[in-house]
This record gives structure tokens, sequence and C-alpha cells, in this order.
């Protein structure tokens, strides 16, 4: 008997700031911007559907969230065709939270399926090392905007 997985974006991240705070970064657009997009059109609430957008690239998805539990998880559907994302917040000791992305249900065939796993588990990494500066340090990096810089070949 064949067992098949579905292909998977993982990430995970310890940020060392009290679970409520992490929350509400991901929640808060305003506090989301300094990170990952640069504008969202309002907080993450449950049954809102949001709109962010990435203006350096001039892209934007749609967000819509199917199940909130406050400082613990966050399950959302976004892009086109849609997939799941699900975040997880897990209290640690000494203010700490481990924050855990997954996400998953790509379309396509089974490498296609396998790139987008790939690249989304590159892209939520990224999202939350920003996160973890944004949060630990104050520090903005840049880094969603410096991933596709103009210029490059291929890009």
């Amino acid at each position: 008997m064949e067992i098949r997985e579905t292909p998977t974006a993982e990430a995970g991240m310890l940020i060392r700031r009290p679970v409520a705070e992490v929350f509400e970064a991901i929640v808060d657009p305003a506090i989301t911007a300094k990170f990952w997009f640069t504008h969202g059109s309002g907080r993450l609430d449950s049954g809102n559907e949001v709109r962010w957008e990435w203006r350096m690239y001039g892209v934007s998805t749609t967000a819509k969230v199917s199940e909130i539990v406050r400082n613990e998880r966050i399950v959302m559907q976004w892009g086109d065709p849609p997939t799941t994302v699900v975040w997880t917040f897990t209290e640690m000791r000494g203010d700490a939270t481990f924050l855990e992305v997954r996400n998953f249900g790509f379309s396509g065939t089974g490498d296609e399926q396998v790139k987008e796993a790939i690249g989304s588990t590159g892209g939520f990494t990224s999202v939350l090392a920003g996160a973890k500066a944004w949060l630990e340090r104050g520090l903005t990096l840049g880094l969603i905007g410096d991933r596709h810089p103009e210029g490059v070949p291929g890009r």
C-alpha cells in the first residue's frame, strides 16, 4: 500500500516576546507591514476577508479567516486557487513564543505542488525571520522586498 502525503510548507521560529504580542503582530496589519506586506485592508478576525498588498511587486491577495483562537491559532485561506494557512502560537517559558506556519492544499500536478510548497516554505521562513527581528529588536530587515530585486536574471 502506497502512502502519499500532500506537499506542505512548514516554517517555525522562536520569538522572544509574549504570545499576545506575537499574535497581535500577525493580526494587526499596521504591525505586520513592518516585516511582511506593505498594506493590509484590516485586522484578521473570524470570518473577515482582508486584502494584503506587496506594492513593491504590484501584487496583492485576499486572505479569509475561517478560524481564530486568540493567542493560539489562526486558520485562513488565501491565493488563487486558494490554499490553507495555519498559524500556531505556542507560549514558551521566559515570555517567548514558538510561531509555526503550515501552508497546504496546493493544486496542479505533483511536481507543481512540490514546487509551490518549497516556495511557500522559503517565503514563510523569511516572514518569521522578519517578525523575529521586528518584535525582538525593532529592526525592519526588508527581507520580503529584497527577495526579488529588479535586475536579477530570471526574475
